[in-house]
């Protein structure tokens, strides 16, 4: 019997397991006969749900409360009333120093941080500011991202040394983060609202939420990689924890806690225009305006003043890194003489918007019938398809396939936090929406990957075409996003397509980026032996360069997702609807602030789906 058993066992053991992709391939036969029996199910009811109306309730609690309930008479309020101060004594110190004065100031610091480039960078860069006749605005929105910037660093710089010196900490917050990074901005707006009402404080803290996440994570990995034997010298010789800390670990992650400033300034420049929506002041504000009256050339102008102004900061807190302060009286030199040269406070001014409006015009009349053709013909074959795909398809069974199929390509782990995300969106009774925004984003997210993976691999591959794309793309990854949707309205109108084109305008920067670096970091050596090997170009890029660069085009594609979903979001702007609308219509009618603030909720749910299973793929699960 025990030798029949022992035969059975090994001729079973001898039968060939299906692979991972025979699995899904059965999978995927079997979703589609399941969906096309349950399909007739039909979505959630979308008008009026317990969701809406628990935040609509709450909405009304705060308001009757906030003058009398502890939460906002010793907390809240304390916080409103201390940005108020710090954004008001910024703004007061930038007024005071006048246009010479802050010039002056801006070549100093400059000149101190990263040498006498950056300063005639930095004096060069706001004088445009004032030639485009924008001078107020930028100073605006300059005291905002300076306030941001300054709470991010207090707070998340002892966050992130924590962090790094505490595992269970640094797991907490591990999550929280995450969460954090891939919620679009919208998101962030209505919260604010109903706790710090519209106006400064608001912007200043959602811009601080926006913010502080690259703040902690750069701080800790730059504690974290602190060499274990200069430390061990350190502790061998008598240091206490605090000194090792404040004169060890610190001076050593220098150039990590500068790269960190650096990004926080960038991520707080980008979100204090997206407050404008909730009356934050600056060229957000100017932005927001053209954009009421589909106004390119203008919107254009202050779109630009912020590309100066984010290169200014930029390259000064890039180039700081690693530099010594040797320079203290050559700055004050510097900012003596860039302060009484008569600048003045009328500047002679231009606006690229006269000629921006005409190009506009020009192409929106001889091109109206290929941009027509364009969007019909994607809306036919793609966009319309997915989102009847997705909006007939039951809650359940879209959980039940997410969990399934992120179990696969993800890990149990990002597919149980997954379907879990997903379930939400169905209990905020929000379902078809989200399934149109995600519909948006799946088909904006394919252009992004094709045109992002071709310029890449061109970056890759020819130094001189990276050469030149490089400044296109600094410029497009500093511009507001606000911006695109100006040229996609021109274009393509006030329609849900509109938002796709802004989101690939958006979103391929980082794709091309990411994907050029893939490409690049594949060993030389590996390279030379396929082309020993006789391989041709094409065949050295199909079977070598990208099947290496998997972890990189992944990854890519999960930024590009991530980016796409935040800026689909913003296309509720200009017609798009679905959650961003449902967002807007929060912000700009009582009735649906419930509603408005549910629909932010869901798409920090949907960016979770999203991020879960392609950065679970991203880490290199096997085929």
């Amino acid at each position: 019997m025990t030798a029949v058993l022992a035969a059975t066992t090994s001729r079973l053991a001898r039968i060939p397991r299906p692979g991972r992709r025979t699995v899904i391939g059965v999978l995927v036969v079997v979703t589609v006969g399941a969906y096309l029996a349950v399909r007739s199910a039909g979505a959630a009811d979308t008008d009026d749900t317990a969701a809406f109306r628990f935040f609509t309730d709450v909405r009304n609690w705060v308001d009757d409360n906030r003058d009398t309930s502890p939460v906002f008479l010793y907390g809240l309020n304390y916080v409103r009333l201390g940005v108020v101060e710090l954004v008001g004594g910024i703004q007061a110190l930038l007024a005071a120093l006048g246009a010479a004065g802050l010039i002056g100031t801006a070549g100093a610091v400059a000149f101190l941080l990263a040498g006498w480039r950056a300063a005639t960078l930095a004096v060069a860069g706001f004088l445009v500011l004032g030639v485009l006749g924008l001078w107020d605005e930028s100073v605006d929105t300059l005291a905002l991202t300076l306030s941001a910037v300054l709470l991010s660093v207090v707070a998340g710089v002892p966050i992130g040394v924590l962090a790094a010196r505490v595992r269970a900490v640094g797991a907490v917050l591990r999550p929280v983060l995450d969460v954090m990074q891939i919620m679009p901005t919208f998101a962030y707006l209505a919260p604010m609202t109903l706790l710090f009402l519209i106006g400064e404080p608001a912007a200043v803290i959602a811009t601080l939420i926006y913010a502080v996440p690259a703040t902690i994570r750069i701080t800790q990995l730059g504690i974290q990689e602190v060499s274990p034997t200069t430390v061990e010298a350190a502790t061998a010789l008598g240091s206490t924890r605090w000194q090792v800390l404040r004169k060890v670990r610190l001076p050593m992650a220098r150039p990590a806690l500068a790269l960190a400033v650096n990004q926080t300034i960038m991520l707080a420049l980008s979100m204090t225009v997206v407050t404008a929506l909730i009356d934050a002041p600056g060229l957000g504000s100017t932005i927001v305006q053209a954009l009421e009256r589909v106004n390119v050339g203008a919107a254009f102008d202050a779109g630009l003043a912020i590309v100066v102004l984010a290169i200014v900061l930029d390259r000064v807190t890039s180039a700081a890194r690693g530099r010594s302060i040797k320079r203290t009286y050559p700055a004050v030199i510097v900012a003596v003489v860039a302060a009484l040269l008569p600048w003045g406070d009328s500047w002679p001014t231009f606006s690229f918007a006269p000629a921006v409006n005409d190009i506009t015009h020009w192409v929106e009349f001889h091109g109206y019938d290929a941009t027509t053709a364009i969007r019909n013909a994607v809306s036919a074959v793609l966009l319309n398809p997915l989102e009847s795909l997705l909006t007939t398809t039951p809650w359940w069974f879209f959980v039940l396939v997410v969990a399934v199929f992120g179990t696969l390509v993800s890990g149990w782990r990002s597919a149980l936090i997954a379907a879990l995300a997903a379930a939400g969106i169905a209990g905020l009774g929000l379902w078809l929406h989200a399934m149109q925004t995600l519909a948006t984003v799946l088909v904006a997210t394919l252009v992004t990957m094709a045109i992002g993976v071709l310029l890449g691999v061109l970056c890759a591959r020819h130094d001189r075409f990276a050469t030149g794309l490089r400044p296109l793309l600094d410029a497009a990854q500093t511009m507001p996003s606000f911006v695109y949707l100006l040229p996609a309205v021109a274009l393509f109108g006030a329609t849900r397509f509109t938002a796709i084109v802004a989101a690939i305008i958006f979103a391929v920067p980082p794709v091309v980026r990411l994907v050029e670096r893939g490409i690049r970091d594949v060993p030389a050596t590996v390279v030379e032996a396929a082309r020993s090997a006789g391989s041709t170009p094409t065949q050295l890029l199909w079977k070598v360069q990208l099947p290496m660069a998997r972890g990189g085009l992944l990854l890519a594609a999960n930024q590009g997702i991530v980016m796409v979903l935040a800026m689909v979001v913003v296309g509720g702007l200009v017609g798009a609807g679905a959650l961003g609308y449902d967002v807007v219509a929060g912000f700009a009618q009582r009735e649906d602030f419930g509603k408005g603030l549910a629909a932010g909720f869901a798409i920090v749910l949907l960016g979770i789906v999203l991020d879960r299973l392609t950065q679970g793929l991203s880490k290199g699960r096997s085929a």
